[in-house]
Order: structure tokens, then sequence, then C-alpha cells
């Protein structure tokens, strides 16, 4: 069964990590909306690219635009059967936006599946859903985890790690676990 989904994306959301889940969500039948804060649909957001290269920390480039596909204002949450949350630069500041916050505690709340990688984690934190929780994130949120309460998950870079109704993962390398887990929390059944 169809599942409508809402991704929470802004400037300089990680690129995979925005068009990847995007893309393979619509590819099994799911509706995903795509929204930005004071974007509207046909709005694009400009993604960062971060690759793994070898220094202390990752390498940032311009990524490509991607096209909103619904209006941030017309988003209600309980319309909605699961949340999605891209890591990169944007949770950095989307987690100042209360409504942005009101919407990821009222997933929580009702039990919602949440799917979030990367800096993903500091929506998580900084909506205080985390206290009790194991998250996983990129490894420099480790602190925002702890600090907002939760146990950070410290697992391979490919991996992810499910808590209930919330699946999290380190980065993108871990896109094949992660979202494989998020189909699992949604119920939805893929056979071969």
């Amino acid at each position: 069964m169809s599942k409508r989904l809402l991704m929470l994306v802004g400037d300089y959301a990680e690129d995979y990590e925005t068009m990847v889940p995007f893309q393979t969500l619509l590819a099994v039948g799911h509706t995903v909306h795509a929204v930005c804060p004071d974007k509207k649909a046909g709005d694009t957001i400009a993604t960062a690219i971060h690759d793994f290269e070898g220094d202390q920390t990752y390498s940032e480039k311009r990524g490509h635009n991607f096209a909103l596909n619904f209006d941030f204002d017309r988003v209600e949450p309980a319309s909605y059967d699961g949340l999605v949350i891209p890591g990169g630069r944007a949770p950095e500041y989307l987690r100042l936006n209360e409504k942005v916050l009101d919407i990821v505690r009222y997933f929580d709340q009702a039990g919602k599946p949440i799917a979030a990688v990367c800096h993903g984690a500091q929506l998580l934190a900084a909506a205080g859903i985390l206290k009790g929780r194991t998250c996983s994130a990129y490894p420099a949120c480790a602190p925002e985890v702890r600090l907002a309460g939760g146990t950070y998950a410290e697992i391979g870079i490919d991996q992810a790690y499910t808590d209930g109704n919330l699946v999290t993962a380190p980065a993108w390398p871990a896109h094949p676990a992660w979202l494989s887990q998020f189909l699992v929390v949604l119920g939805t059944k893929i056979t071969h």
C-alpha cells in the first residue's frame, strides 16, 4: 500500500541524502512531498556533495539543484505516514524554525516512522525527541545526540540503526541499509 511521506530539506542539504531517498521512495510507489520553509513547489534548493577523501572530515562541493514538489506552508503533518530528514548543512539552520521542530515532534509523538541520516540528527536533538533513544548520525553530531539525552550508535558508515519508529544512519554510504530498514518500519513489502 502506498504511503505519503514528508521530506524536510533546505539549501545545502547533502545531495545524495536528498536525491537518493526521494527517488528510491518514489520508485517503490510512495508519494514524497519535499518541502522547505519559505519555499513553494517548483522552487529549488541548492545541494552540497559531501565526500570522504581521507581528510579529517568530509569535503564539500556544490551539488545539483533539487526541485521542491510541495509548499511548506500547506504541510499538515497528520496527512503523512512518515518523515524523511536528509543531512548536510540544512539541518543546522532548519532547527531554528519552530514549525519544523513541531513537525518532527508530531511524527515522534504519533509513533510514525522517521528516517534521519547524517546531520539530520541535529533536527531530532533540537526537537527534543532523543531522550532515552539510540540514534546514529555523522560522528561530529555524536555530542548533540548525547546532550539531547540519547545514546549515540557507533556503527559503520554503511550501516543503519532502528530504534522503534526511528531509523538513523551516519551518512550516504548507508543508503542501502538505511532505506531498507525505513521501508520495513513503513510496512513496505518488496517481492522478487
